[in-house]
């Protein structure tokens, strides 16, 4: 799960590893999967586990989530917002068959994702809104008034 802002109540944002010489299981695990293997499947066999990649961008009113995830359509996304988790998943299904006498001959592919986002208790969780163009889905994440970064001002001394 990915944090859009995570910052201990120490302030501190020193990220330490004390493993960081030391393969995990999960490392080791993980080494095994992603080897170069001779391939049993034709080179465009669709694993469906691309995961599209995500900018997130803070200004003083809103943060801002975009994902590229170009090929799809408006209603192919899923965005739920559950306990201050933002979800966005896709499933697309493509199924074709082609019939002749001698054959058929019968494709079909599947491809999913789910991304999902701790919010931090700033949004303003009522006025979200999303917009898919050309590609880009776009997540608008307005921050709540008191949490708008106020303006600098004088004070006077009296």
């Amino acid at each position: 799960m990915s944090n859009l802002v995570n910052v201990p109540k120490t302030g501190s944002l020193v990220k330490t590893n004390s493993n960081i010489n030391f393969p995990t299981w999960s490392h080791w695990i993980d080494d095994i999967f992603n080897r170069d293997l001779p391939s049993v499947f034709p080179s465009n066999f669709n694993t469906g586990i691309t995961l599209p990649k995500v900018n997130i961008k803070e200004n003083p009113d809103a943060y801002m989530v975009e994902m590229a995830v170009p090929g799809l359509k408006k209603t192919d996304f899923h965005i739920d917002l559950d306990n201050q988790v933002l979800s966005i998943s896709t499933e697309t299904k493509e199924e074709t068959e082609e019939k002749d006498v001698n054959y058929t001959r019968r494709e079909f592919g599947y491809a999913s994702f789910k991304r999902t986002f701790s919010l931090p208790e700033t949004v303003d969780e009522e006025k979200i809104k999303a917009n898919y163009s050309e590609g880009i889905l776009s997540i608008h994440l307005p921050k709540k008034e008191e949490a708008k970064q106020k303006p600098a001002r004088s004070i006077k001394i009296s």
